[in-house]
């Protein structure tokens, strides 16, 4: 049995601290181009890390690519100026910037604000708003102390700019998400997915944020991987299968609870949500459904998770609904996904500005005569009168005329063009409603958006992994990881310095490996440095290449389980099989 002793983890900012030495002395991640003084917001994953993010990047594509069915596609991270034109990241996409007028430090207002008054959502309010709370509370810089009251809260893009070739080059940008790759690749993707709704295109990739202030080591970075699904779906005829997920139970913080002084969580399930009004969307219910056990599996304590609903200050205009799923971090929640029902918003931004086509043609089961307005102007009219805006008023009076046939009713036509309005004579607009027979139509998909934080998910798997006990009279630090994304699966050791020890020791590294097992050999030590260094850094058994290994004619080793530091022998021939089975939760260490 172990003699272990586990201690619930601790809370407040010790762990944080704690955590942030343990990745950079363990190889998890730390701070980029330290020999040059570092950069903010900028962190190298090391060996650990990189793999614990390779694992989770690992789980997210089975869980949401391979088992729904979805398409995987890998974008360029940068794009030309006019996709962010059409997205709105030009005009749209800023943060407060308030900049101290002593020693010159930039800081996020809203943060400032959310950190030192009562105000938990100053992101959604008015900069006006922000600059009289500052005041109102005689907030001051955080470097130096300098009040700030009075001075100008700005707003600061935070797209990295660039440019695209040499000479007169094209202006780009680092994207600062990944979704953009797949909306603009629209037109060719649906051809892949046969022009049938619903299907999605999922992507894991690098995103681009300049930030005001980048804090809190990887949680808020200027460069970090995001893991996003876009689901197009036809919102006249798809439906998500909600028995799939109507019974997972979440933890939800709805918006009319966070407006109550006294609000508090919901306990509930999917189908009670959905039938009491509290998630309005069925396939954002969907994915919470979905996301809320993957989260779970990946190691993120379900007591300190849950799902909070956008206040309408924060969601964006487009977004119908929108919920964020958030762990406790010291004290803190912070979002690691974001999940929204986007509407047609993107994709008929980009038909707008690229002139491509961003539909799916819908067949009918049967063709359908229909009425339609049509019109076919008298251009020896239009030309001599409106010059180079002649095409333009045309496809004017084609649009009006597809939203508004009474328009054309009267003995001049009113249409508006860039700011002013102009009279047609109706004779001259061709107007005419036809009869015509179709065998479908052009639909534009809505877009329903799960996306995924990974960099925030990889700190919070191992903040709440995060132990410390006693083992043997011996203080202990360990990381509970689960064996699915545990960075190294298996270590193995030979008990001593002897050749024939550690002969046997690398053949069953072989063999591990060879399963398709992560393996790490380590004969530098005594074996209980051994054990704790693997237990630090998260690996959830240990197999010792004994004397009884080497001498009895059974050929055995120890195989100590990392959480209880409980100890079994196993026969050799088997181990792989059954360390196999263990990591796919076919069998579990207890029951050897």
């Amino acid at each position: 049995m172990s003699n272990a002793e586990s201690e619930p983890p601790e809370t407040g900012e010790a762990i944080g601290e704690k955590l942030t030495e343990l990745a950079k002395r363990r190889g998890y991640f730390f701070r980029s181009s330290g020999s040059y003084g570092g950069v903010g917001g900028f962190y190298t994953f090391g060996p650990q890390g990189a793999s614990l993010k390779g694992n989770v990047e690992d789980a997210w594509r089975d869980r949401f690519a391979i088992a729904e069915g979805n398409m995987e596609i890998d974008a360029p991270t940068i794009m030309p100026e006019p996709v962010f034109e059409a997205s709105g990241h030009l005009d749209g996409f800023d943060d407060m910037l308030i900049e101290c007028p002593d020693c010159g430090t930039s800081s996020r207002a809203d943060h400032l604000v959310e950190d030192e008054t009562e105000y938990e959502d100053a992101e959604s309010l008015p900069i006006h708003e922000v600059e009289e709370i500052i005041a109102e509370y005689e907030l001051v810089c955080p470097e130096c102390g300098a009040g700030l009251a009075g001075v100008a809260v700005e707003e600061f893009n935070l797209m990295f700019a660039t440019n695209i070739g040499p000479g007169d080059s094209q202006p780009g940008y680092l994207r600062p998400e990944t979704a953009q790759g797949i909306f603009v690749e629209f037109p060719r993707l649906k051809e892949y997915a046969r022009n049938q709704l619903p299907f999605g295109v999922t992507q894991i990739g690098r995103a681009y944020r300049n930030e005001i202030s980048p804090r809190r080591s990887i949680i808020r970075t200027r460069e970090f991987t995001q893991a996003e699904l876009e689901y197009f779906v036809d919102p006249e005829a798809d439906e998500p299968n909600l028995e799939r997920v109507e019974d997972v139970e979440l933890t939800l913080y709805p918006a009319s609870e966070q407006r109550n002084d006294d609000g508090s969580e919901v306990e509930t399930t999917i189908g009670s949500a959905l039938e009491d009004g509290i998630i309005g969307d069925p396939w954002v219910a969907y994915f919470l459904g979905v996301a809320k056990p993957w989260y779970e599996a990946v190691g993120v304590d379900m007591d300190r998770f849950r799902f909070r609903q956008h206040l309408s200050g924060e969601r964006a205009h487009y977004a119908a609904d929108c919920w964020d799923a958030e762990s406790e971090i010291d004290g803190n929640w912070i979002e690691l996904a974001g999940f929204a029902y986007r509407g047609d918003y993107d994709l008929s931004k980009h038909a707008d500005h690229s002139g491509d086509r961003f539909t799916v043609f819908k067949q009918y089961d049967e063709p359908q005569t229909v009425e339609r307005a049509t019109v076919d102007p008298d251009m020896s009219y239009l030309g001599p009168e409106f010059g180079g805006d002649a095409g333009a008023v045309a496809e004017e009076l084609e649009a009006l005329a597809g939203r508004d046939r009474s328009a054309f009713e009267a003995d001049a036509v009113e249409i508006e063009l860039e700011g002013e309005t102009h009279e047609i004579p109706a004779e001259k607009t061709g107007f005419a409603v036809e009869e015509q027979t179709e065998a479908g139509e052009h639909v534009v998909p809505h877009v329903v958006e799960p996306s995924f934080g990974i960099d925030r998910l990889v700190y919070t798997v191992l903040h709440h992994a995060y132990r410390e006990d006693e083992v043997d009279g011996e203080q202990r630090t360990y990381l509970e990881l689960e064996p699915e994304v545990a960075p190294t699966f298996v270590g193995v050791f030979p008990l001593q310095n002897d050749d024939a020890l550690e002969e046997q020791a690398r053949e069953i590294v072989a063999d591990l490996r060879d399963a398709g097992l992560s393996v790490t050999y380590d004969d530098s030590g005594n074996i209980g440095r051994r054990y704790r260094r693997q237990d630090e850094v998260g690996t959830p058994f240990c197999v010792t290449v004994d004397y009884e290994t080497i001498e009895n004619e059974e050929t055995t080793v120890t195989v100590r389980e990392r959480d209880t530091t409980a100890q079994k022998r196993l026969p050799v021939g088997d181990l792989a099989e059954t360390l196999s089975a263990i990591r796919a939760g076919e069998m579990a260490f207890e029951e050897l």
